[in-house]
């Protein structure tokens, strides 16, 4: 009997030990599982800051170019206004571009007719997106939507060159925020017929011109003009994008897409070269609706 209660005292002990070690593991575990959720927590604010501040970048982004002054005010009697919208369950179209008035002249109608046929092509827009949604999951196919935004910028030199900028803005569901690209078309008003890049820079220039354009983009970043995250063009790139530029004033602007210059989230779509910086490379004929006084300054 001294025996048998000696053993069940023994056994009370271990038992009592052995529930505080369990309860020693748990609070263990308890307070890992604390510092972990923490740790997530504050990895998750930290993302949430540079996604916010992306987002800030990439308004500012849109906005300076939405916002960016052209001539359609001043011309108003040569410049018509277009608009198309449609709205449906899964996609979105908005576009908006101009027309020139053919009781002007009737060479106009060569740029109306490229630009409503080619460009805005409402029927083909339509009928790409709609063979975009043939999926084979069809709840996937209802919450896929689409969006497709097109505006533009115009301006006018010597009145008889009309620049135009056409800006396509893409949303997809499921996308951080849109994508941008661009498209611009030069038309003489005077013969009626769109020029290209060899209308007005010498054959075989592309190298010099991107040279140019690169220490333009170097200079921009060392004087924090152009965000430090941006990068000089790749002679691929330019080449591809060689004929979207504008002529504004005494300026040419070449622009690019989303990532080809800077990363979507911020810098600028385009750079600015003054005329005169262009003279090496641009076409020594009267014709050249580009050419400028040699004498003027650089600004």
């Amino acid at each position: 009997m001294k025996y048998l209660n000696l053993i069940l005292v023994v056994l009370l002990f271990t038992s009592c030990k052995s529930d505080k070690r369990e309860e020693s593991v748990i609070e263990t575990e308890d307070i890992e599982q604390v510092i972990s959720k923490e740790l997530d927590s504050l990895q998750r604010m930290k993302g949430d800051g540079n996604a916010v501040t992306k987002s800030i970048s990439i308004e500012y982004k849109q906005k300076e170019l939405i916002e960016k002054k052209d001539q359609r005010s001043e011309f108003e009697k040569l410049i018509i206004n277009k608009s198309y919208e449609i709205q449906q369950p899964d996609y979105t179209i908005n576009f908006k571009y101009p027309q020139l008035d053919e009781s002007l002249n009737a060479s106009n109608r060569n740029f109306n007719e490229f630009i409503t046929d080619y460009y805005v092509n409402i029927k083909k827009t339509v009928s790409d997106i709609e063979a975009s949604k043939i999926l084979c999951d069809s709840i996937e196919a209802i919450n896929f939507r689409e969006d497709r935004f097109i505006d533009y910028k115009i301006y006018i030199v010597n009145d008889q060159l009309v620049s135009v900028l056409f800006y396509k803005e893409n949303f997809y569901s499921g996308a951080m925020h849109p994508s941008y690209s661009f498209e611009c078309f030069n038309f003489d008003l005077n013969k009626g017929v769109f020029m290209k890049y060899e209308d007005f820079f010498n054959q075989g220039s592309e190298e010099e011109l991107l040279i140019l354009i690169n220490e333009r983009i170097v200079n921009k970043i060392q004087n924090s003009e152009l965000y430090y995250d941006c990068w000089e063009l790749s002679a691929s790139d330019f080449f591809e994008s060689k004929n979207n530029f504008v002529i504004n004033d005494n300026h040419v602007e070449f622009y690019f897409d989303d990532c080809v210059m800077c990363p979507s989230y911020t810098g600028s779509y385009s750079i600015e070269l003054p005329l005169v910086d262009l003279l090496s490379v641009l076409k020594k004929s009267n014709s050249n609706l580009l050419m400028v006084d040699k004498n003027q300054p650089s600004r």
